[in-house]
């Protein structure tokens, strides 16, 4: 099973080894037959001259036969031999002895010298049939060559004793006789030798041929594996490429910041989504044009010149979206230049500053409410004692006045604002102290009508028109309905007084797509001017005559306590809407760990 198992690059890997082995196959059987060729062609040039030697050694022969017929002597044969040799190609013809005496030459000076020595010619091993063999041979002007040379028993054909030949006149048989001079009674050896420069010229040209059809076919080969090879590394570039692609864009489009890059002409190329959540422009509007069209004037001065650029490193700005909002934006920009210096385009990453800048507010409010919580905790024992002093002494003095009198009536004031100063420092404690929630699950309509209860009298009197709206089967939440309904009334109490009378207070009620309870106070006032919607959770803000500026931080505070969120929208003349995000169930964890930041 182990060595069935697929691995990963296999099949792309198999395909080449075959074609590479299939190439190789190919030369082989290519230069196997083409050798075959060669060898087939010199077999047949071979066969050619021993045909044409055969021949040549027959009609030698014969006509040597006739000669014996007309009782020839040896010059006669010597004659016919040189007659014989002046025929093209053939280098020469000799008869022999066994001893290899030369009993007849082409060339007549060789005429009783040694052809051979006795042991060359017992290792020739002649025989009645013709033999050859490639032997050196050394020409005119001492040129050496090689011959093609034919031999084999020399036996002038004649007619035997008991072999009769019929004449056409039908006279008595009669018979050759065998009148030969003595060495023709031994057994001689006739040679023919051919000119082996046409079988090697041929040869030559035929190996020279087939070494330039396989160089080309060689060469071929070799183009075809480099080919191969070429093409495999650039699949597997190919391949790597689309995989750093994949690998780049997975990324660039993941990441938790903008970014937006420029060809060499400074073209938009590339815009995650987060540049297109953040600009508020899709990549599809954005892709193609130039940034000095489509990004603002502040970006493509950072962007600089394409010469001696340095980067932008974090530096915040203002970018208005097309609804005219203005976000905050921290911006970084540089130039893209390769190794040559040649410029290639403009990358700018950016990210929103508005999560940042909150989380800086909130700490700074933290940083306030700690510093408030010092102050009050040091000072609200020393100022509560002399406001007690002062309350007694205030109601003394009423005592002690006439019933209607201006003593009396200032005694009440100084007394009413003893007991608001009072308040006041209550407030403050509670607003910096760490409340010990009483947590329980409740029916959150059940607690918002009572709340809604409590302030309806005082809304029906200044002919304000309460509407509450809940969807159905809400589940039950987990809070502290006492610490819940005084952030309750603190946004009713400041939306009756925004709208004064002849009004709308709306409460809705329902659950968000994070599952949690989603609750909207929204009032039909005056609305809240745009300057001050930063600052209205802040303690001691406030825009009324009699107001402390600590209602809102106390919701704020009641809020955060819930472990939710609050959020205000406020437009003039219209009216202000307030969310709460609260989660259903509490978590025990996080508010010990926010007591134990507010100890």
């Amino acid at each position: 099973m182990k060595a069935l198992k697929w691995r990963p690059g296999l099949p792309a890997i198999l395909p080449s080894w075959f074609f590479i082995g299939s190439v190789i196959i190919l030369i082989a059987v290519i230069i196997t037959v083409t050798i075959k060729d060669l060898n087939r062609g010199r077999d047949i040039e071979i066969q050619t001259l021993l045909e044409k030697s055969t021949v040549l050694i027959r009609a030698f022969e014969s006509g040597t036969r006739t000669g014996m017929g007309m009782r020839w002597r040896h010059d006669q044969r010597q004659t016919l031999v040189e007659e014989m040799a002046y025929q093209p190609g053939i280098l020469y013809i000799a008869i022999t002895d066994t001893s290899g005496r030369v009993l007849a030459h082409s060339d007549p000076d060789k005429v009783g010298a040694q052809l051979y020595t006795p042991q060359e010619m017992q290792n020739l091993h002649v025989a009645q049939t013709e033999q050859w063999r490639i032997t050196p041979f050394i020409g005119e002007q001492d040129k050496h060559q090689s011959a093609f040379e034919v031999y084999r028993f020399f036996k002038p054909l004649k007619r035997m004793p008991g072999h009769r030949m019929h004449m056409g006149n039908k006279r008595p048989d009669t018979y050759w006789s065998n009148d030969i001079e003595d060495e023709d009674q031994d057994r001689n050896v006739i040679f023919t030798a051919f000119d082996t420069s046409t079988l090697e010229a041929s040869q030559a040209k035929d190996i020279r041929n087939t070494i330039i059809f396989l160089s080309i076919l060689g060469l071929l080969a070799l183009a075809s594996i480099l080919s191969l090879f070429w093409a495999k590394r650039y699949q597997r570039s190919s391949r790597q490429l689309q995989d750093s692609k994949a690998f780049s864009s997975e990324i660039i489009s993941n990441l938790p910041i903008g970014l937006i890059t420029t060809n060499e002409h400074r073209q938009i190329s590339v815009v995650n989504h987060t540049a297109e959540k953040i600009l508020g422009h899709s990549a599809i509007g954005l892709s193609g044009r130039n940034i000095k069209q489509a990004l603002p004037d502040n970006w493509n001065q950072l962007a600089g010149n394409e010469h001696n650029h340095q980067p932008v490193i974090e530096r915040e700005i203002d970018y208005t979206l097309t609804s005219g909002q203005i976000i905050p934006l921290s911006i970084s920009v540089a130039n893209i230049v390769n190794s040559s210096g040649n410029f290639l385009g403009n990358v700018f990453i950016f990210r929103d500053m508005r999560e940042v800048r909150q989380l800086q507010e909130e700490i700074r409010r933290k940083e306030k409410m700690a510093a408030i919580g010092n102050l009050a905790a040091g000072v609200a024992h020393e100022i509560r004692n002399p406001l007690s002093s002062i309350k007694g002494f205030a109601k003394y003095f009423e005592g002690r006045s006439e019933q209607g009198s201006e003593e009396q009536e200032l005694a009440k004031v100084m007394a009413k604002e003893v007991d608001r100063l009072n308040r006041v420092i209550t407030e403050l404690l509670e607003l910096v102290r760490p409340t010990d929630l009483r947590i329980q699950r409740v029916n959150i309509c059940e607690v918002i009508e009572h709340s809604l209860h409590l302030i309806r009298q005082d809304a029906e009197t200044k002919h304000i028109n309460i509407l509450f709206k809940a969807e159905p089967d809400l589940p039950l939440v987990d809070i502290d309905p006492d610490r819940f309904t005084q952030a309750l009334l603190n946004l009713y109490l400041n939306a009756i007084q925004a709208i004064g009378s002849n009004g709308s207070l709306e409460v809705h009620l329902s659950i968000n797509a994070a599952s949690e309870l989603q609750l909207v106070v929204k009032d039909s006032g005056k609305g809240i001017p745009a300057d001050n919607l930063t600052n209205i959770f802040n303690p001691y803000f406030t825009t009324k005559a009699s107001g402390t500026g600590l209602g809102l931080t106390v919701v704020q505070k009641v809020v955060e306590e819930h472990q939710g969120k609050i959020s205000v929208t406020s437009q003039l003349s219209t009216g202000t809407s307030f969310e709460l995000i609260i989660p259903i169930k509490h978590n025990p964890s996080i508010q010990e760990a926010s007591d134990h930041d507010h100890s």
